[in-house]
């Protein structure tokens, strides 16, 4: 049996426009300067609290529950204004769903926004678990989301956990899974090399030639 586990911001889908526009949104709501799109790639990862966190400026971050009420409001109805799955994804899903790889999502972001993508983009995909940033369980790379997903399963699963991201890279390490790093995301190859992933994927293709041999 394998189990492939995808991130879904920087790894499915290219939310990152709509990620900035929102906290951006906020931020000029509450009276600070706003960031670049591309200065975003460095913030995203640990979830949407971090990411209103690493946003405001030094001397303002006590506002992060401020600024993190404002972007739910605003991401909540525009999240998918400018997001698109990246080229190829649909393809590589396909091919490993009909191949009878078990398909789930572990990411960090609010997991009502992910489901909602999910659905939206991939509604044929057959997720079994799409878990995100909730309450309830600490974030990647903490491995908690993994054994939620991975609970029931037979434990001869050969488990692959797919990123963009030095979070999804260590989520695989602590959770003792294989890590594809995604060179197309936010991040790219550097950090994924550095990191220790055990594949790195160019192209979403690719993913399914590591998984199927």
């Amino acid at each position: 049996m394998i189990t492939a586990i995808f991130d879904l911001d920087g790894t499915l889908a290219d939310t990152l426009q709509d990620l900035a526009d929102a906290v951006n949104y906020g931020l000029k709501e509450l009276g600070y300067p706003i960031h670049s799109v591309e200065s975003y790639k460095q913030m995203v990862g640990n979830g949407a609290k971090k990411l209103c966190f690493r946003a405001l400026p030094d001397g303002s971050k006590d506002r992060e529950g401020e600024l993190y009420d404002i972007f739910c409001i605003r991401y909540g109805s525009h999240y998918l204004d400018n997001t698109q799955l990246y080229d190829g994804i649909a393809e590589t899903i396909r091919i490993l769903s009909q191949s009878g790889v078990k398909l789930a999502v572990a990411t960090n972001k609010p997991q009502d926004a992910a489901r909602k993508i999910i659905a939206a983009f991939l509604p044929e995909a057959g997720f079994f678990k799409v878990l995100g940033g909730c309450d309830e369980r600490p974030k990647k790379p903490d491995p908690a989301v993994i054994r939620e997903i991975l609970d029931g399963l037979p434990d001869d699963n050969l488990v692959y956990m797919i990123g963009d991201s030095n979070v999804d890279i260590r989520t695989a390490k602590n959770s003792g899974l294989i890590s594809i790093g995604c060179a197309w995301g936010f991040r790219g190859r550097h950090e994924l090399e550095a990191e220790g992933a055990a594949y790195i994927a160019e192209k979403p293709q690719d993913i399914a030639e590591i998984i199927l041999g």
